[in-house]
């Protein structure tokens, strides 16, 4: 993927920690984040003295690289933004401006962290639907704003092979939100969810704490029967 094919826009800890519904225990166990981009989340995460592996295609780019991305979209989608300030849910983030500075902080905070980060395995050049990892690595694997979000431009067989080899490497996967960018429920969804009983997981959607993107107030949450 070439990077002027990204839009970096970072999320925070406390975002995850609403859209995922995820406790002081979880965030001590491991996690791994699918398509997390420059969020600031795994940087927050070991601040806490926990730990989070995520993977993404941006990591196979510099910090530099990255930044300027940063600089060269941010001012584009803030605009987006102001154009359809009726299609979210001004309660989490008060206003455009408040979105700008939280995103570019979060932001900020990744760039500081992605280096060291590397070095240390944190921030891994990967991307679904094939991951590296050893089955049942991690304890739980989320995907924001990536799965189920795209489902125009990522077809239900995609979604079936992500989500299954997510499953491989984790106990439980956790998808915010199970909307598309248009706002409407994912076409996949139903058939994912019927797909995954048949094969014996435990697949539930679960009203979170956190709306921005209206009607994006819920999350597929996928267990197995037997962990």
């Amino acid at each position: 993927m070439e990077l002027q094919n990204i839009v970096p826009w970072g999320r925070t800890l406390a975002e995850y920690r609403a859209m995922f519904m995820l406790s002081d225990e979880a965030l001590q166990g491991a996690i791994l984040g699918c398509g997390d981009g420059p969020a600031s989340f795994n940087a927050e995460v070991k601040a806490l003295g926990g730990h989070v592996i995520s993977i993404d295609p941006i990591y196979a780019f510099g910090k530099e690289q990255i930044a300027n991305r940063i600089d060269e979209v941010a001012d584009k989608v803030m605009a987006q933004v102001r154009m359809k300030t009726d299609d979210f849910v001004w309660q989490n983030i008060s206003s455009p401006e408040a979105l700008y500075r939280i995103r570019m902080k979060a932001m900020h905070t990744f760039l500081e962290d992605y280096e060291q980060g590397k070095v240390q395995g944190r921030y891994i050049h990967e991307e679904l639907p094939t991951l590296s990892f050893k089955d049942k690595q991690f304890d739980v694997a989320l995907s924001s704003h990536f799965l189920l979000l795209y489902s125009t431009h990522l077809d239900e067989a995609f979604h079936m092979e992500a989500i299954l080899e997510m499953l491989r490497v984790a106990k439980e996967v956790r998808i915010f939100p199970i909307i598309t960018l248009e706002g409407k429920k994912s076409p996949h969804l139903d058939g994912i969810m019927a797909t995954l009983k048949t094969l014996g997981y435990l697949p539930t959607i679960e009203k979170v704490a956190y709306e921005f993107q209206k009607g994006g107030d819920e999350m597929l949450r996928v267990r197995r029967k037997y962990v």
